[in-house]
């Protein structure tokens, strides 16, 4: 067994433990201030993305997909800052300010690619109140827990 195979493992763990806790707390965060601000439907809003408008209307299952469908996509995003962290150093020598932008490159990418490619078919007009409180949010319950998250458990 070689030095390189022997560390492989403990390599790959490091990269699922940083983007599994990352993401899970940067979703947790996420969804729990969706929630107090809009109502503890969100996860059917988020399910309806996925599946339409009848998903407003459905019940636990639908409910359990928009918890599941959340959580894969705060994991995704954590996985994709991870991934760049590894060849953009900066990233993990400045988590703050990584961080905020990172968050403000979510809240883009899901208001103006995701929301209007889902079967929502969600976009604007916007109002400029919602739009600086989507960035605010996202660059604190998103990007930072992301970023320090990852710069914590991916050494």
């Amino acid at each position: 067994m070689s030095g390189d195979s022997a560390v492989r493992p403990l390599g790959k763990r490091n990269a699922l433990l940083a983007i599994a806790l990352a993401g899970g707390i940067a979703g947790t965060l996420d969804l729990l201030q969706a929630c107090i601000l809009f109502g503890w439907r969100v996860p059917l809003v988020i399910a309806a993305g996925l599946l339409g408008r009848q998903a407003l209307q459905g019940g636990a299952g639908t409910y359990v997909l928009g918890v599941c469908l959340h959580f894969f996509i705060a994991c995704f995003a954590a996985a994709i800052y991870y991934a760049a962290s590894r060849k953009l150093v900066f990233m993990m020598e400045h988590p703050l300010v990584c961080g905020l932008f990172y968050g403000i490159a979510v809240e883009l990418v899901m208001s103006y690619i995701v929301l209007p490619l889902s079967a929502l078919h969600a976009r604007g007009p916007y109002k400029l109140h919602d739009v600086i409180l989507g960035l605010v949010v996202h660059m604190v319950v998103v990007g930072l827990p992301i970023s320090f998250g990852v710069r914590r458990f991916a050494r």
